[in-house]
């Protein structure tokens, strides 16, 4: 079995750890018995296959260094904005005093010297903690590039400098496996491809965020990223869906009651009986997609969202008139109607697995 990322070598150290812990159990329980010379041979080749994992991706093989590389993340975190936060106050504490060509020259450089610093602590340290930690500095200081080579040459402000910050989060989030830098490059994409759909309708790419509807171009263009290998970057393919599955649902929620703010040119009620059935039946697609395709995260959503709709509705319809106990009542009911609906999905899945041919 070829392993090609930090993420599938921790599976497999986690996987010799219970094949260890379960062997105890039967063992203990008499159901079979190795040999002394198989169970010596089985131990040797997983502490050889540790050994590999641990050299060659760092993994944890102990709950002990579990926790101990849950505490380096959260220190990587903080540590990282702490840094950024250094950066941005020296800017505003200093940069009255300095001339221009020297505020040009360290906005130039302090990027691209984050970047040195973060390819370098990834090829240095096989955890990649320290990479992140540049990685997150180095964007930070890539947006205070912009902002402020804008505002000392007055330069107009564009949506082309959502692009720009994408396209380098991206870069780093591929180069040191950061899924909080995607996120950072996700969040900029889709800013500027929804100011980019704001102008094709003709407006003012500032004011994108008025009409949800923008956010409809970047929801499709993130889902078909998703389905991309990503086999090398731990959880990539899982938040691209995420991201997608939030611009749409979250903008068809909001046209769902307030139909006024859409692009189409319908009676109010008519666009909010479109984006309220598209987002049932979405939902309702992603809860399948997801269940068919081992997506939790999509079936999460989608249970999320398809539970929003209904319950939206269940107010447009009964909170005016019906009293509060009976209207609380059927939401509870229809929570146990939908609880049994999923628990006889997962039955019928597990049958499924059962009946597969080995």
């Amino acid at each position: 079995m070829q392993i090609r990322s930090k993420a599938e070598a921790q599976q497999r150290a986690d996987q010799i750890g219970a094949f260890r812990a379960e062997l105890d159990i039967i063992e203990q329980e008499q159901v079979v018995a190795l040999e002394p010379e198989q169970h010596a041979e089985v131990r040797r080749y997983h502490e050889q296959m540790l050994n590999q994992l641990a050299a060659g991706f760092d993994v944890d093989v102990t709950s002990k260094e579990k926790q101990l590389s849950l505490g380096m993340r959260i220190t990587s975190f903080l540590g990282s904005m702490a840094l950024a936060a250094s950066v941005f106050f020296f800017y505003f504490q200093y940069w009255g005093g300095l001339a221009v060509k020297t505020q040009v020259s360290i906005l130039v450089a302090m990027p691209f010297v984050g970047l040195l610093f973060t390819l370098g602590a990834a090829r240095w340290e096989k955890s990649g903690y320290l990479a992140k930690l540049f990685g997150l500095l180095s964007l930070v200081c890539f947006v205070l590039n912009l902002s402020m080579l804008g505002q000392i040459f007055n330069i107009t402000p564009s949506s082309g400098a959502f692009l720009l910050w994408a396209v380098f989060a991206f870069i780093l989030a591929y180069a040191v496996d950061s899924r909080l830098l995607l996120a950072w490059g996700i969040l900029s994409f889709s800013a500027f491809l929804s100011a980019q759909a704001a102008t094709w309708r003709g407006c003012y790419w500032i004011s994108f965020g008025e009409r949800p509807e923008n956010f409809f171009p970047a929801a499709v263009l993130l889902f078909l990223i998703a389905l991309l290998p990503h086999r090398r970057y731990t959880g990539f393919a899982a938040l691209y869906r995420v991201f997608a599955l939030l611009l749409f649902f979250l903008p068809a929620l909001l046209l769902s009651n307030w139909g006024s703010v859409s692009y189409l040119d319908w009676p109010k009620e008519n666009v909010e009986a479109l984006y309220q059935t598209a987002g049932f039946v979405v939902s309702a697609a992603a809860i399948a997609l997801g269940v068919g395709r081992g997506w939790p995260e999509v079936v999460n959503a989608g249970n999320t969202f398809f539970t929003l709709f209904l319950y939206t509705k269940f107010y447009d319809w009964w909170w005016e008139w019906m009293p509060k106990y009976q209207f609380f009542l059927i939401i509870g009911l229809t929570a146990i109607l939908m609880l049994l609906i999923l628990k006889r999905m997962r039955t019928v899945s597990i049958q499924r697995k059962a009946e597969a041919p080995a």
